[in-house]
């Protein structure tokens, strides 16, 4: 097969998936880029108003909300010797939509079996 034959054996991705790639990129930008910061109740809010907009600054972004899992915070604040604790996802519940190219995708990541996992839930307007 040569080079040519394999460039027109491929297919373009279609716009729902491109859209869904998207969604991966700002997931893998906000847990990558977020994850160690010092965390506390006192910081929790600012924490999330600052991964919001950090988030929302990349393209497409339409709606990114974060939510600091104050429990589980205090919790592992009760058991440490500092008054504060390094941000990683077990604290962290997201809901990130996105518009690209007339297709809205909507994402969330949750705490699931232990794993902050970053799910797809919706895809409209494929």
């Amino acid at each position: 097969m040569t080079d040519e034959t394999e460039a027109t054996d491929a297919t373009t991705p279609t716009t729902a998936e491109a859209a869904c790639f998207e969604a991966g990129i700002k997931f893998g930008s906000l847990y990558h880029q977020f994850a160690g910061t010092p965390l506390s109740l006192e910081s929790a809010a600012s924490i999330e108003t600052a991964i919001e907009e950090a988030i929302e600054n990349q393209p497409h972004c339409t709606d990114v909300t974060v939510t600091v899992q104050r429990d589980a915070l205090e919790a592992e604040l009760a058991e440490a010797t500092a008054e504060y604790t390094e941000l990683t996802g077990r604290f962290l519940e997201v809901e990130i939509v996105l518009e690209y190219d007339g297709c809205e995708v909507h994402t969330r990541m949750a705490m699931e079996d232990g794993y902050p996992l970053m799910r797809l839930e919706e895809v409209r307007g494929r």
